[in-house]
């Protein structure tokens, strides 16, 4: 059923699977060429000597001071007991201690060294510059350095890149494949839709229908499906009710033709039993023998409907005026029908018509006539012409009672008549001949409360008539 969305989420990861590892695999090879944490190790190493320069100076500056305090080569600055409260703070908090001497870092950022010797009560302090030697500064940013050396070590830059990548690439991946499954359901869902619909119309179901709701190929596919199999189901309809004319039309000819040859020999024999009885009977046997011939002639009329029924009339078609035939059917059976009233509206029709004009005088006849003893006396007949998707539509109207559920499921099916009167094959043979002519009669919502029928014709091109549905 999803064959169409596997195989594009199946192409999309043949196209994307090998360029993706091939970029990956370029890209950290790259990053592994670029990514040089070489100086970070220099930079452990220089740190490290640096440390081991800077304790070595220190220290033989330290010797160096001492070594001039002990010579006498520097004076000292002598801090006295009575002098105490004028003391630094350093030097008070050395001779708060037991130490005997010791070397303090002073000055800005410590370029100075000062060595303070307890003399007794008194401390003698020495000092020495360091030039541009800042003992602290130096400390400092040996201490910031092996802090950030410590930091890149811990972090694992090479290998957080690679991983960092990684994962980026794959979650935009995913992301990919996520709305290409998606899509492709998008894409596949019409798709399958109309294939079920195809399988269903395939399988005789000539009411399958499929919902458009797009406005591309798929859609206009879809329309067309729906447009397809809306005109087989008309065409199959009317080819069903043909076959069911044509059986009808069989039995008409065998019963006409049986009848016929019953009934000639029974006038025959009736008026000759007229003829011989004496004049004392005559009488009554002249009322009898009108008797059976008026039913024998009810039967014979009966005989050229089923007749009419059961021929194949030859079809004709040459230009017709709907319009004007139209209301010369409605003038026609004006003078027949004074109690109804009767009244036109006509379209400009644009289309040429091409029918057997014959066929479609007697289409009408038998709608204007239904109409007629439908309204009833007092009643009104609408008579309509317009174009209706490339084919043109006569329809005609009554204020009558209407069409029952049971009416219109049976309205064109031979012999069956709801009219005191009818044969049942008005209404047969009309749609009949509009089949002919390449149309049908469809049962329609009256417009004046009754009943409504609308004869569609298909129109002409290049002055040839079409018949699309035959």
């Amino acid at each position: 059923m999803n064959r169409l969305r596997n195989r594009l989420v199946l192409i999309f990861l043949f196209a994307t699977l090998a360029p993706l590892a091939a970029t990956i695999w370029i890209t950290t090879s790259l990053l592994e060429e670029s990514i040089d944490t070489s100086s970070t190790s220099r930079l452990d190493t220089l740190s490290k000597s640096l440390t081991r320069t800077a304790r070595e100076f220190y220290n033989r500056a330290c010797d160096d001071l001492k070594h001039q305090a002990q010579s006498g080569e520097l004076k000292p600055t002598k801090y006295t007991p009575a002098d105490r409260a004028t003391w630094p703070e350093a030097v008070r908090i050395f001779s708060g201690g037991l130490e005997g001497d010791r070397f303090l870092r002073t000055g800005q950022e410590g370029n100075r060294l000062d060595y303070l010797v307890r003399h007794g009560d008194e401390i003698w302090a020495y000092s020495q510059s360091l030039g541009d030697v800042a003992m602290d500064r130096i400390k400092r940013e040996i201490q910031e350095t092996r802090r950030a050396v410590e930091d890149a070590n811990a972090r694992d830059l090479r290998r957080g890149v690679k991983l960092t990548y990684v994962l980026l690439a794959a979650g935009i991946w995913l992301t990919s494949l996520a709305l290409l499954v998606y899509l492709a359901h998008r894409i596949s869902r019409p798709i399958q839709e109309l294939t079920a619909g195809l399988g269903a119309l395939a399988a005789g179901n000539l009411n399958a229908r499929v919902q458009a709701r797009r406005d591309d190929e798929v859609g206009r596919a879809m329309v067309a499906f729906n447009h397809m199999a809306g005109k087989l189901q008309e065409s199959t309809e009317r080819l069903v009710y043909l076959r069911q004319l044509a059986s009808w039309q069989s039995l008409a000819r065998k019963m006409a033709h049986e009848v016929k040859n019953s009934l000639t020999p029974i006038r025959l024999t009736v008026e000759e039993m007229l003829v011989r009885y004496d004049d004392a009977d005559r009488s009554f046997m002249e009322q009898a023998t009108q008797i059976v011939v008026d039913e024998i002639e009810t039967l014979e009329r009966r005989i050229r409907a089923f007749s009419q029924f059961a021929t194949e009339p030859p079809v004709q078609p040459a230009p017709v005026d709907v319009n004007s035939l139209l209301q010369e059917r409605i003038a026609f059976l004006k003078t027949a029908h004074p109690e109804v009233a009767y009244d036109c509206r006509l379209t400009d029709i644009a289309l040429p018509v091409v029918a057997d004009q014959d066929l479609l005088k007697g289409i009408l006849t038998n709608l204007l006539e239904n109409a007629a003893e439908a309204a009833g006396e007092g009643g009104k007949i609408l008579g309509v012409t317009s174009s209706e998707e490339g084919r043109i539509a006569i329809e005609v109207h009554d204020s009558g009672p209407g069409l029952s559920e049971q009416a219109r499921s049976s309205l064109f099916q031979p012999t069956i008549s709801f009219k005191k009167r009818g044969m049942g094959l008005g209404l047969s043979i009309a749609r009949k001949s509009a089949l002919l002519n390449g149309g049908d009669i469809i049962v329609v919502k009256g417009e004046l409360g009754g009943a409504g029928f609308r004869v569609l014709l298909p129109v002409a091109t290049n002055g040839i008539q079409t018949h699309p549905d035959r």
